[in-house]
């Protein structure tokens, strides 16, 4: 990595996925002069800590990006469509962890893992995919060049973390209250998610796929650059309070055997392939809680068609899913020299 040191900015500072960010900044001692996290009115004044010194968080204002290099976002969609491009406008290349610039055509999608590449040509906002497709295409990416990937079957199982504090409390609440005979209090979610799964993550969209379901179908098309790849996906939230799960079906042009679907996966970056069914090895929520990488189980051929491969895919979703990635893509920012605005114009 450059030694350049930059002046960063954490949108979204006391958050679950900020803190997270600011967690995995320390662990891998980014480069940076200055830290500066921002937040809510609400929350400024507050302090963070950050390698045991206390940093006071400071009010997110339009004009609170003066000198600073580089801001990660996750503070919200319409946090970011307010703030964001008050970012580039004064020189500071944004990493936003929402959905509002996603499918941006200005903005490219990235996992570092899959499509490096994309990041040369930003204009000052790269957007941070959603958590349960950054899971996916990193699993499918090694796949994807080796065979050429056809269509995408995906049901996934989802951890409350991923609606956030407030969901997690909640099913911390219901499973207590339900231990002693009580009635669940519901209101994160449609229904009680204590021992239950919900078949509904967003709100549903007129072809009746969930808004969670779409952006899966969508960002993966983009981030993998290839509108051939049909991607269907079935969204389900589940009791776990961290790491999304995900069964993969996949059809790919060239036949690709599970021996050497696994020998592939192994040797891709940012995967760990555990997978030995006569030992009951196979990767599960906890097998991928705190750890940032991508897990990948239970590979074996679907014997319903010619080229099909069957995976179960694990990670943690506050971690790859959110804020590690965002890291990973302001590393290579720097790594790459990117971090220079083109147009402190083009998102105003």
């Amino acid at each position: 990595m450059s030694e350049k040191k930059v002046v960063v900015a954490v949108v979204g500072a006391t958050g679950a996925v900020g803190r997270e960010m600011l967690k995995i900044l320390e662990e891998r001692d980014f480069p940076f002069s200055q830290l500066v996290p921002l937040a809510s009115a609400r929350s400024a004044g507050n302090s963070i800590e950050y390698k045991g010194k206390k940093i006071v968080v400071k009010e997110l204002k339009e004009d609170s990006f003066k000198g600073i290099d580089l801001a990660l976002f996750s503070a919200g969609g319409s946090t970011s469509e307010k703030y964001a491009p008050h970012a580039v406008k004064a020189g500071c290349v944004v990493v936003d962890n929402s959905s509002a610039w996603r499918m941006d055509k200005r903005c490219p999608l990235v996992v570092p893992e899959v499509n490096p590449e994309a990041l040369k040509n930003h204009q000052g906002i790269i957007a941070n995919p959603n958590c349960s497709t950054i899971q996916m295409v990193v699993a499918l990416k090694p796949l994807h060049d080796a065979a050429k990937i056809k269509r995408v079957i995906v049901s996934t199982y989802q951890a409350v973390s991923g609606t956030g504090q407030k969901a997690i409390t909640e099913l911390d609440t219901q499973v207590r209250q339900m231990f002693n005979l009580q009635a669940p209090d519901v209101k994160v979610y449609p229904y009680q998610i204590a021992f239950n799964c919900l078949p509904q993550i967003d709100v549903f969209m007129p072809n009746d796929y969930t808004k969670e379901e779409m952006k899966m179908v969508d960002e993966t098309v983009k981030i993998m650059n290839d509108p051939n790849i049909k991607v269907t996906a079935t969204a389900v939230r589940v009791p776990v309070f961290y790491g999304h799960s995900e069964s993969l079906n996949i059809e790919t042009e060239k036949k690709l055997t599970s021996k050497e679907a696994r020998a592939i996966l192994s040797k891709a970056p940012g995967i760990q392939v555990f997978d030995n069914p006569s030992e009951k090895m196979y990767p599960m929520a906890i097998t991928a809680a705190g750890e940032n990488e991508v897990f990948v189980g239970r590979i074996r051929e679907d014997e319903t068609i010619a080229n099909g491969l069957n995976m179960w895919v694990v990670a943690d979703n506050i971690r790859k899913g959110a804020a590690l990635n965002a890291v990973q893509i302001a590393e290579r920012l720097l790594k790459d020299n990117l971090l220079k605005v083109k147009d402190p114009n083009a998102f105003m």
